[in-house]
């Protein structure tokens, strides 16, 4: 390693609240299993990049016992859903995914009720997953095709529920503004190695670790993907991106002078996932969408301290500012030797 190229470490923890409670926050879905053993999830989520509607056929699946693969998510057209509210604030899994899951639960006890009458056989002892239905205790077992057909055609009930997931509502306080904002928080914390020029200023990440807690993990790659992409857009938040304006105008009007982390820039990212069960949620899911950049930048910035011993107290720590900071621990030092 050259003599003017210094590494260091960081570390920065997080926490991050999701479901107001402040002001009230609610999703709504209805939940079907159709002919042959699919499933229908109608609910007015909008999917932004996310990953959500992955999210929500994965837990229609595992509710009602069928195939991922035959489950359909209905368009998001708000004159035809019921209401799921913004796709942010972390809150896409924990308040639609509740919803979609208690819609599901409605739906599979509509069939249940009608499937243990067909086989004389106490409702608790059914079970259904992976396109079948079964009772415990018992030699009864079917597809859940020929289960929604009976449901259909003899009892003449059609097996769709609807469900409603809203947080506690706590108002604050309109004097002090003390109570409980959010219903569940999130929990994380990153490591950061680097490598800073002393004498270009520039700084490049060689590794981010991060850990973070998301309750129930529905989908583990998805998580990882949200973890990665947050680290990156923290990459930039932290280095190079530096939006400018000149009485009133930008002067960072294109990505020739707004910098972008390019795929050079973007270091090794080992995550680990914490699951801590969220109490109050069916699914014991919480989130990680913002969560993810949050200790990222703080971590960098421990990093470069660690490293050559300057605290970099504004964003973007661009080369310029670390130069100026080297070049002013040097003077206070060479000052402090001359008295």
């Amino acid at each position: 390693m050259s003599l003017t190229k210094k590494r260091g470490r960081g570390m920065a923890a997080s926490w991050y609240g999701i479901s107001r409670t402040a002001a009230m926050d609610q999703a709504g879905a209805w939940a079907e299993i159709d002919d042959g053993g699919t499933a229908k999830v109608v609910t007015g989520v909008t999917e932004i990049g996310e990953g959500i509607l992955t999210v929500l056929a994965q837990v229609a699946a595992e509710e009602l016992g069928v195939k991922p693969e035959l489950v359909h998510i209905g368009d998001n057209d708000t004159s035809r859903s019921p209401e799921a509210a913004h796709a942010g604030a972390t809150r896409q899994t924990y308040m639609i995914g509740n919803a979609v899951a208690m819609a599901c639960r409605d739906s599979k006890d509509k069939l249940f009720n009608e499937i243990a009458k067909e086989w004389n056989v106490e409702k608790e002892t059914l079970q259904a997953h992976d396109g079948e239905i079964w009772a415990n205790g018992t030699n009864y077992k079917m597809p859940m095709s020929e289960a929604i057909h009976i449901c259909k055609k003899k009892y003449g009930v059609i097996p769709v529920g609807s469900g409603n997931y809203t947080s506690h509502n706590t108002p604050l306080d309109p004097v002090d503004g003390s109570g409980s904002p959010w219903q569940a928080y999130v929990f994380g914390g990153q490591v950061a190695e680097v490598e800073v020029d002393t004498a270009t200023g520039e700084v490049q990440i060689l590794g981010i670790w991060a850990c973070h807690d998301v309750g129930k993990a529905i989908n583990p790659k998805g998580i990882e993907g949200q973890i990665e992409g947050g680290v990156v857009q923290a990459v930039g938040q932290a280095l190079m991106e530096d939006y400018q304006q000149v009485e009133g105008h930008t002067t960072t009007g294109s990505f020739a002078k707004y910098i972008l982390p390019t795929s050079l820039d973007v270091p090794k990212v080992t995550t680990k996932i914490v699951e801590d069960l969220d109490p109050l949620s069916p699914l014991g899911a919480k989130g990680i969408g913002e969560p993810a950049m949050v200790p990222t930048c703080p971590a960098i910035m421990n990093a470069i301290y660690d490293a050559v011993g300057v605290r970099i107290q504004s964003l973007p720590a661009t080369p310029e500012k670390i130069l100026r900071a080297l070049d002013e621990k040097k003077r206070k030092s060479n000052g402090m030797a001359i008295n």
